[in-house]
């Protein structure tokens, strides 16, 4: 049974830093690649990261490049995400996610993602 446990979100003032963690029970094999989405009140689910297993490349979604890193640790078998410089338009539910097979012209859809967890709330103060 595959199984996506988020956790790090929290309060945190603007320019400050938060670490997510997600802890991931899915068999890894080249065609994986894992995600974190979020989603604000009112709003549509949005692409923040994601990273390929095969040759480990990374995406990020514009408004968070620089300030954001996604990693993964075989070890744990745990996928990070380092926020840094937060504003309070990063105050969202964060949400990890996990698909095979996705081809990179679309790792940034929620559609290609077959498994979620079920997401860490992060709130920004301004």
């Amino acid at each position: 049974q595959v199984q996506l446990v988020e956790s790090g979100g929290g309060l945190v003032q603007a320019g400050g830093s938060l670490r997510l963690s997600c802890a991931y029970s899915v068999h890894t094999f080249n065609s994986l690649a894992m995600g974190w989405f979020r989603q604000a009140p009112g709003k549509e689910r949005e692409f923040v990261a994601a990273i390929r297993w095969n040759g480990g490349s990374t995406h990020y979604t514009d408004s968070v490049k620089g300030r954001f890193t996604i990693s993964r640790d075989g070890a744990k078998k745990t996928v990070h995400l380092q926020m840094n410089s937060l504003k309070p338009e990063d105050s969202a539910g964060y949400y990890c996610a996990a698909g095979t097979g996705i081809i990179l012209s679309e790792i940034r859809s929620k559609l290609s993602y077959n498994y979620w967890g079920q997401g860490t709330q992060v709130t920004v103060s301004s």
